[in-house]
């Protein structure tokens, strides 16, 4: 149309219909996956079917497996190996196609843990892949590290200190466990006891990540023990901190539906594998179980246009050590497939809250927002429980789980959490029942996390709320990155064609 040219009466009409199409197309866009209609049908009938019964009959499994086999499925035991065949056969029989991702790590095992303050001893657990101590252990004095918003995370924090020859006693927080004993090595301490920052029962069990991060013998102690030995440091302290390791391999249960597009797939992944001293039914047989279970029912080929992968994760308990090594196997044109990554990891403890992981920072609590996209499946997720009549409370992403190298890479990430052994206030109780000053899961990392360290109540609403989500972002991920299901695009290209097709019509009619 030329300059000044007005627009005839009836293009008049035609655009203002394909205006308004639009403008239906662009309210849609607003919408999240978990409201959008054509999510809610299959993303209903899929949480309807997800059962607490038909997850807890895979807790079953988990745990007579774990009986059969010294009552653990840690990593590249036949406990883990045969709960994976477990998966995998069930998997293959529902349609999925499903690989097994192998992978070396270093499997470590404490002998000795041990601390003596002044005589008395100190409950004491061995940080994973921690130097050993001396066969005798160490004896030297304790110095208590100044206790800031980053304690024992810079070199400045032992500004005025002397450390040399003797062993560092620092807070929980703001940076990992192999940062704070790597400081404090460069220091000159030659050990290192890490303190809880939150209130617990037990000795905390915290990882190096890679042997290779080990400088100094690390160990962990509660929050109680250790500001009472900050408050009044011990002459000297004896540490006997001593584990074997060897080289072994395990792998992770990858399974992905067969429809769907393959360059915008959801992906799900929950640790399979416990520790060595129980057979880890709420962690992480729950969101094991939880994920198979949603698979099972959604099945190979449900009628989605976005693919869905899910992960049964290997060595979690080392360090991550799984998840991580698949995302760095993958290519970056592979990672960039992954539209989202959800992380479910113990959602049926026994004095169970309910947490979603903080994707946009609201809470402004440790390690910042997830990358982007992540606020939107924060939200997702509170809109699920919230449909439930359950509350929910923000939990920081603070790497303790299987999304750390997920969101390293930058793709958005989410998920869930009842709680482990931290203690549950006053507040929580309120809000969500349970036992005030007792830890969410009083049995974690020991041999009592077992079919009775379950909280089926909570179980379900976990389940319900995880199957729905997983389920809608199959259809739609929007709300995440922008991309728009198939039905949205095959309506914005016709009503591109028919404003084509209308344009060229009324120029002839004008002509």
């Amino acid at each position: 149309m030329q300059e000044g040219m007005s627009m005839p009466v009836k293009a008049t009409k035609r655009l203002v219909t394909v205006i308004a199409a639009a403008t239906v197309g662009l309210s849609l866009a607003t919408v999240p996956a978990t409201a959008a209609p054509q999510g809610d049908a299959l993303a209903k009938k899929v949480s309807r079917n997800v059962t607490v019964d038909g997850v807890y009959r895979h807790l079953i499994a988990f745990q007579r497996l774990a009986d059969r086999n010294g009552r653990t499925r840690v990593a590249s035991s036949p406990g883990h190996k045969q709960s994976a065949d477990y998966i995998a056969g069930k998997l293959r029989a529902a349609g999925y196609d499903v690989s097994l991702h192998e992978f070396p790590f270093i499997y470590f095992v404490p002998q000795v843990e041990t601390l003596t303050a002044d005589g008395r001893s100190v409950p004491t657990h061995m940080m994973t892949y921690s130097k050993s101590t001396p066969a005798a252990g160490l004896t030297a004095p304790l110095v208590p590290v100044p206790v800031d918003a980053t304690p024992g995370c810079e070199a400045s924090d032992y500004a005025g200190l002397n450390v040399t020859g003797k062993i560092a006693l620092i807070k929980r927080g703001a940076c990992p466990f192999a940062q704070k004993q790597q400081v404090a090595g460069a220091a000159g301490a030659i050990a290192a006891v890490i303190y809880n920052n939150v209130p617990d029962p037990l000795p905390f069990a915290g990882t190096l990540s890679d042997p290779a991060n080990a400088v100094i013998p690390t160990v962990g102690i509660t929050l109680a023990d250790g500001e009472a030995l900050a408050a009044t440091p011990p002459a000297s302290v004896t540490l006997n901190a001593q584990a074997t390791s060897e080289a072994r391999t395990s792998f992770n249960v990858i399974a992905q539906t067969k429809t769907g597009r393959k360059d915008n797939v959801v992906m799900a992944g929950a640790h399979l594998d416990s520790v060595e001293a129980g057979p880890g039914i709420n962690d992480n047989g729950s969101g094991s179980a939880v994920l198979l279970e949603t698979a099972l029912q959604l099945g190979g080929k449900p009628k989605v246009n976005n693919a869905i992968r899910f992960g049964w994760w290997s060595a979690e308990e080392f360090g991550l050590v799984g998840s991580t090594q698949y995302v760095r196997s993958l290519s970056f044109e592979q990672q960039l497939d992954i539209a989202l990554y959800l992380n479910f990891d113990m959602v049926g403890s026994p004095n169970a809250g309910h947490f979603i992981y903080d994707g946009d920072n609201s809470d402004n609590v440790g390690a910042g927002p997830g990358p982007t996209g992540s606020g939107p499946i924060e939200a997702a997720l509170q809109a699920r429980f919230a449909a439930g009549g359950v509350p929910t409370e923000g939990k920081d992403f603070d790497g303790r789980s299987d999304y750390g190298e997920f969101i390293a890479q930058g793709i958005p990430a989410g998920g869930t959490f009842t709680g482990a052994e931290v203690i549950k206030t006053a507040a929580q109780a309120a809000k969500w029942g349970g036992q005030a000053g007792v830890a969410f899961d009083k049995c974690y990392h020991q041999a009592c996390d077992n079919l009775f360290n379950i909280n089926r109540s909570a179980l379900a609403k976990e389940a319900t709320a995880i199957s729905y989500v997983i389920a809608a972002y199959g259809i739609s991920t929007e709300d995440v990155n922008g991309v728009p299901p198939r039905p949205k695009r095959a309506q914005a290209r016709a009503a591109a064609k028919t404003f084509s097709v209308s344009a060229t019509n009324d120029h002839d009619a004008a002509s």
